[in-house]
């Protein structure tokens, strides 16, 4: 069993990427589940096979506690934990070759707190890889790309877990924007180049500085562009998948 963990900012296409790989993987054959993480979802562009809300209940929370949304989400991720067992058991029952696991909308609910490793490390014990969404309308920008790289290299500070990155919702943009959103995260001086065309003063000093101190770490952000409407990127994200996690074969022979 495989486990794939979906993170990125808030509107960055988490369940939706989630709900059109899943059926991607399922028209080839492949024996997939999918596990939503996020308590606080109202609805979801898929089934889930295993569902947190099943184990813990925001409203409830709110009303027992007397707690705020924002608290009780807060809450619900280190209730998560406790229940870390049971939903283990769940997903081992699926016997899937490949799990899916959709994580809260709110990244640093999974992220940043010290559940979110937790709950990584112990939802299944075979091979598994984070998939980061970099939201491809936000990222347009220099600074919001620089951005989205420190949060990525704080993720993986978090897991030290292998990492696959996407520049999501690439439908949303012309092509030309698409491919040099890519060409940055392959090319750090054309990144360094738009940084100073674009940017000024403080702006520019900063994010030149954190692009800089990312690369030195060697850490390596190259962008896979996807899109869940079109599925474009699909095949591309699957081999860097099967890559890390099959040795570059299948999930389901």
């Amino acid at each position: 069993m495989f486990t794939v963990f979906i993170i990125g900012t808030a509107g960055s296409g988490k369940s939706m990427l989630t709900s059109a790989f899943n059926e991607w993987l399922k028209m080839s054959k492949q024996d997939v589940s999918v596990v939503n993480l996020d308590p606080g979802a109202l609805t979801l562009p898929y089934t889930p096979d295993v569902d947190i809300r099943d184990y813990v209940d925001i409203g409830s929370l709110m009303e027992e506690y007397g707690l705020g949304p924002n608290g009780a989400l807060i809450m619900a991720a280190d209730l998560i934990a406790d229940k870390i067992e049971e939903i283990s058991k769940e997903i081992e029952d699926l016997r899937s070759d490949i799990v899916l696991v959709d994580t809260p909308g709110q990244m640093e609910l999974f992220a940043f707190r010290t559940s979110g490793p937790y709950i990584a490390n112990e939802l299944t014990k075979e091979n598994k890889a984070i998939v980061y969404l970099f939201d491809a309308v936000f990222s347009v920008n220099p600074l919001n790309y620089v951005s989205n790289l420190f949060l990525s290299s704080a993720v993986y500070n978090r897991f030290f877990l292998p990492q696959v990155h996407l520049l999501s919702k690439c439908d949303l943009l012309p092509k030309e924007e698409v491919d040099k959103i890519v060409d940055w995260s392959a090319n750090p001086k054309k990144l360094e180049i738009a940084i100073e065309q674009k940017l000024e003063g403080t702006k520019r000093l900063l994010t030149r500085n954190m692009m800089l101190a990312i690369h030195k770490l060697g850490l390596k952000f190259l962008l896979i562009p996807v899109s869940a409407k079109t599925n474009e990127g699909m095949i591309n994200f699957n081999m860097a998948l099967e890559r890390i996690l099959a040795g570059g074969d299948k999930y389901t022979y």
